[in-house]
């Protein structure tokens, strides 16, 4: 991969879904004359491996509806191994995005989420990204350290949305603080909720590529847009 670079820095129930939506309407629509933005980080740690394909899938599928609008671009990140974390180029195609994602192996590992919250900084303050996503399903470091740069990203307006696999509680309590912090959004996923997610992620996609022009245009065959674009009115 040797497009990607080494960073910096050190239940699908409706009130859940009803939450996270109303966190993303507050998300400020990109520029019409400018791209927007969006982070899009994973956790591929070794503990992910048995659900790797599907969130793969998931994952790369979640911005083909935004092609007609044309205006997003999106930066993949991601950790594993021994002290891995990288970023790749900012990318505005979905084949690319796809391409980029299937590239990447679940490596034995502890979390970085710190380290991907200190890019999320560094691109806020260089870029004006104000939006990242995070998928992954543990959490292993210092809470108060992440809660620190967490708190920071949410002074800059930069938030988070911290999407959860599999049931540990430690990883959900760290999740849920960085959202608050943050100013963004928890989401537990789980096999029932792949098209849910998809949707979900599709809305947040096409919010930041196009604002509410792009929803009421994805509305018409989504539901979570719909409920989105209501929650805008």
């Amino acid at each position: 991969m040797s497009q990607l670079r080494k960073t910096t820095g050190s239940a699908s129930d409706d009130g859940e879904i009803a939450s996270f939506l109303d966190r993303v309407k507050e998300l400020s629509p990109a520029d019409p004359k400018a791209q927007g933005r969006l982070i899009f980080a994973m956790d591929a740690t070794m503990s992910r491996q048995p659900t790797w394909d599907r969130a793969l899938s998931i994952q790369s599928g979640m911005f083909t509806e935004t092609r007609r609008v044309g205006q997003l671009q999106v930066q993949l990140v991601y950790f594993r191994g021994f002290d891995e974390c990288k970023a790749s180029r900012w990318v505005a195609n979905p084949e690319a995005l796809a391409r980029l994602m299937t590239a990447v192996e679940c490596r034995g590992g502890h979390t970085q989420i710190s380290r991907v919250l200190a890019h999320v900084k560094s691109e806020a303050g260089r870029s004006g990204v104000r939006a990242a996503v995070f998928v992954g399903d543990a959490f292993e470091e210092n809470i108060d350290d992440v809660c620190k740069t967490a708190g920071e990203l949410g002074l800059l307006g930069a938030r988070v949305f911290m999407f959860q696999e599999g049931q540990d509680a430690n990883a959900e309590l760290a999740f849920r603080e960085i959202a608050k912090l943050t100013r963004g959004a928890y989401f537990r996923l789980d096999s029932s909720s792949p098209a849910v997610l998809a949707e979900l992620l599709g809305a947040v996609a096409a919010y930041a590529a196009g604002g509410q022009t792009a929803l009421e245009s994805r509305a018409k065959s989504g539901n979570a847009s719909q409920m989105l674009l209501k929650q805008l009115k």
